[in-house]
């Protein structure tokens, strides 16, 4: 979310989140501190993006396609497979005992608009046995409710049946807040006409309270960090099991893992 490619207003949204929590966190000289964590985790964006590309080429016998933003590409976690999709893959090749081939559409930046460009001719190439779909937190910094929803059909359209949808997650301010409940309005009301299963990404995120930003968020005060990211993990581990258990079979029938519990 925080790279040279974003266009300046939600560079700043992007600032002024982080800011409204530094205030709070770190009264004096906090801005400072904040641009020069913004500025190192910046410098992980190819890293990541590397290392996603590199996995995308190892064989599985199941295809798990992700679709989203950097959140998907684990910007801020202490390395990418610590990102709610690496944590994911992992669970699934736990409950399945098959290896899975992780392909990673994920962009940092990305907009719903930018996916429907960037990451939809992608996926159309691939007939994926998992798709988990989170994106729209980048649209709150230039919010139009209009083309979010346009964009979320676009993107929703081309999904198959048993993909796995994000609502946005808790931004905890409230000028941003009142936006992303019209974006999970949105998100819950298209995912309904194609049927698709919506995972309670925001309410898992919200969950915390305010005080996760202390442990659960990054130093730019907005990409999560590996805790936050098994918080997102969570979120979408019910139904991935369930859609696990009835689509493949299982070697074994393991106690639920709690992603919350891992090292």
């Amino acid at each position: 979310m925080l790279v040279r490619i974003l266009s300046p207003s939600i560079r700043a949204f992007i600032s002024a989140v982080g800011i409204g929590f530094a205030a709070a966190l770190q009264p004096r000289g906090f801005r400072a501190r904040l641009a020069i964590s913004a500025a190192e985790l910046n410098e992980t964006l190819p890293v990541h993006s590397l290392w996603w590309r590199d996995h995308a080429k190892e064989d599985g016998e199941l295809l798990y396609v992700a679709v989203g933003d950097s959140a998907a590409q684990g910007i801020g976690a202490s390395r990418p497979n610590n990102s709610y999709v690496g944590i994911l893959a992992d669970h699934v090749r736990a409950r399945t005992g098959r290896t899975v081939r992780v392909i990673n559409l994920s962009v940092s930046g990305a907009t719903v608009e930018l996916a429907v460009r960037d990451q939809l001719p992608r996926f159309a190439a691939l007939s994926p046995d998992l798709v988990t779909v989170a994106i729209g937190a980048n649209d709150i910094a230039q919010w139009n409710a209009v083309l979010f929803e346009a964009g979320i059909r676009r993107v929703f359209e081309v999904l198959p049946s048993h993909a796995l949808v994000a609502e946005l997650p808790c931004f905890h301010l409230p000028s941003a807040e009142r936006k992303v409940a019209v974006a999970n309005r949105i998100v819950r009301d298209v995912a309904a006409e194609r049927g698709l299963t919506v995972v309670p990404l925001h309410a898992a995120t919200k969950r915390p309270g305010l005080r996760s930003v202390a442990t659960h968020v990054a130093k730019d005060l907005f990409h999560p960090n590996d805790l936050g990211y098994r918080v997102w993990a969570d979120a979408f581990l019910p139904s991935l099991t369930a859609r696990v258990a009835r689509r493949f079979a299982m070697t074994n029938d393991p106690a639920p893992e709690s992603v919350g519990g891992r090292g």
